[in-house]
Order: structure tokens, then C-alpha cells, then sequence
């Protein structure tokens, strides 16, 4: 098993810090949006703003999923773990690292999990 270079890694620190500040921006703007809808009014508005509410909760549990995710690849970082492909327990692929830093999986190792995953929905 090759090892990941420290370059690669403090890329990777970078981007997942980016990422991090940024779905936190959005998280506070998608509060500013939510507080600014008309709570009151006719069935129409009301509507309007059940929907929005709808809208924001299920941005912020992704939102807040996708934290947790960025967290835990800082957390691996440190731990010295970071790259490792859970599943395969090999090196994950460079390209694939820039691309989502966060992820826990080498492309072999996702398509493995995703084939048990259709194996036993059946």
C-alpha cells in the first residue's frame, strides 16, 4: 500500500475548510431566508410558508450531514487515516480525493458497498 503525499493531504485540508465555510454561509442564508417569510396571512401564505419551512429543514439535514462528513475527514487527518478506503482498506484515489475530500471510499470500495447494499434491498 502506497502512502498518501503530505501535499496532497494539506490540499485536501484546504478544500474541506473551503467547503466547510462555505456550506456554513449557506446555512446563515438560508436562515436569513426562512425568518424573512410572512408567518401569517391567508391559507395561501400560510402554505408558502410551511413549504419554505419544509424547504429549509431538509437543506439543513443535508447541510448538517455533509459537516459531519467534512469533520470526520478532519478528524481522520489527524489521526493519520485520512485516504484509507474503509471498504478496501487501501489508498483512495488521488482524483478522487480533490474531487469530494470528504469521502471514505475508493471507487472499488463504493462499488463493493453499493453492490451489498442492492444485495440484501431485494
Amino acid at each position: 500500500m502506497t502512502k498518501i503525499s503530505e501535499t496532497l493531504i494539506q490540499e485536501c485540508r484546504r478544500r474541506l475548510l473551503m467547503t466547510k465555510q462555505d456550506v456554513l454561509n449557506r446555512f446563515r442564508t438560508a436562515q436569513r431566508e426562512l425568518s424573512a417569510v410572512e408567518k401569517g396571512g391567508d391559507e395561501g401564505d400560510l402554505s408558502v410558508a410551511h413549504i419554505a419551512e419544509h424547504s429549509f429543514l431538509v437543506a439543513q439535514e443535508r447541510m448538517r450531514t455533509q459537516l459531519l462528513e467534512i469533520e470526520m475527514a478532519l478528524s481522520r487527518m489527524e489521526q493519520g487515516t485520512f485516504g484509507i478506503c474503509e471498504e478496501t482498506e487501501e489508498v483512495i484515489e488521488e482524483d478522487r480525493l480533490l474531487a469530494i475530500p470528504w469521502t471514505r471510499l475508493s471507487i472499488e470500495g463504493a462499488e463493493l458497498r453499493e453492490a451489498v447494499s442492492r444485495k440484501f434491498a431485494r
